[in-house]
This record gives structure tokens, sequence and C-alpha cells, in this order.
């Protein structure tokens, strides 16, 4: 894999994940069941870093936060504040477009019990660490939820104790970027109010706040 690549549809670093894939993909033939592209604009000004695939959403559908419960408050917000053309993420051929905006995950396959390992998300770390690498001065990157969070700091060469997650915390990493944390858009957090969608777009306005200055 060459040291800038940002994404690796064949990988199959992690043996347990690659053999969890070709089960899923035995009992759900139908289904992308391999690792999931980050999608949208390519020259982002607004990275949101995910977890991983959710079994019967992003693993299903081949897109990041969609077909499952987690897309539906990200996807409002995206088209509420501007980045995309459509409120409702339904497939890969549905049309919408993100526009300054990119969405991608912590972890590119489907962990088992959505619960990737430790070494898992280092491995992975890798793409991440390039696909930040290549983004432009001034971006934001939007952390959903603790393990993105960290994912996103080590991808930066930053410790923990550096930046403290914290719902609508604003960190600041090298090369002019920003980091913005937010708890996860899962079904639990929404349903149980942990997260609402005012806390959520209040994140989005503090994003928005970044690029008034």
């Amino acid at each position: 894999m060459a040291s800038n690549e940002i994404f690796n549809q064949d990988c199959k670093d992690c043996g347990r994940l690659d053999e969890f894939l070709c089960e899923v993909k035995r009992k759900y033939p139908d289904y992308h069941a391999r690792p999931v592209a980050p999608f949208g604009d390519e020259q982002p000004e607004l990275l949101v870093v995910g977890l991983a695939p959710g079994m019967h959403g992003a693993n299903a559908t081949g897109r990041p936060f969609t077909g499952d419960y987690a897309g539906i408050l990200l996807y409002q917000a995206l088209y509420q504040f501007g980045y995309s053309n459509r409120p409702i993420s339904e497939g890969r051929r549905d049309g919408l477009v993100l526009t300054a905006c990119r969405i991608t995950n912590a972890v590119k396959c489907l962990p088992p019990q959505n619960k990737p390992t430790g070494l898992e998300i280092n491995t992975c770390n890798r793409y991440l660490n390039a696909e930040i690498a290549q983004m432009p001065e001034g971006t934001v990157i939007l952390a959903l939820g603790s393990i993105a969070h960290q994912a996103v700091l080590k991808a930066c060469g930053l410790k923990l104790k550096d930046a403290p997650f914290g719902h609508n915390r604003l960190h600041r990493l090298p090369n002019s970027r920003y980091l913005v944390d937010s708890y996860h858009s899962s079904r639990y957090n929404v349903q149980t109010k942990r997260l609402t969608e005012e806390m959520f777009h209040d994140v989005f306005r503090r994003i928005a706040g970044l690029f008034d200055h």
C-alpha cells in the first residue's frame, strides 16, 4: 500500500474483520460487505469521522452512514447547513451529493457487535492519517464519538491528554486544522436524548463559526 493511500477496497490486514465480512456476505449476498470508502468532496472543508460501518447500514449500502438509524440526524444536518443536496441518504444511486464535506470512518470494515479491537483501530489508522494529511489548512474535522475522536488524535500524532473528548468541544490540530467533537448520532444516543437535534445543530453552528473567521 502506498503511504499516501486513503482507502484500499481490497484491504485484508485485519483477519478477524475479513473473516467476519466473508460470513456476512454469505448470509447477505446483496450486501456490500467490503471495506467502505469515504464519501463526498475530494477537497472538503469539513471531514466527518465516524466509528465503523453498521451491519445493515454502510456495510449493506457501501456508503457511510447510509441505510441505518445513525445516518438520519447526520444527513439532515448536512442538508440544513448546506453540505448536502438531499436530507436523506438512501443508497449510492440516490443522487445525493456532498459539497465541501466528506464522511469517513475510523475503521473501514464492519466489526462484530460494532466493536473493533484496539489493534484493528490502530491498523486502520494509517488510512485516516493519509486522508487528513491530504486536506488543506483550515479544515475542520467532526468526530462522532470518543473512538473517532481518539482515532483523529492518533492520526495527527497527538495524545489523548492533549485534547480530551467532550460534546461540542473544540480542539486545535497541527497545520491550522480544527477538531470538533460530538456524541455519536446512534439510535441509542438519539432516543435517550443524550444527543438531541438542537445539540447536534449547535455543533454545526460552532463549525460554521470557524469558517467565519
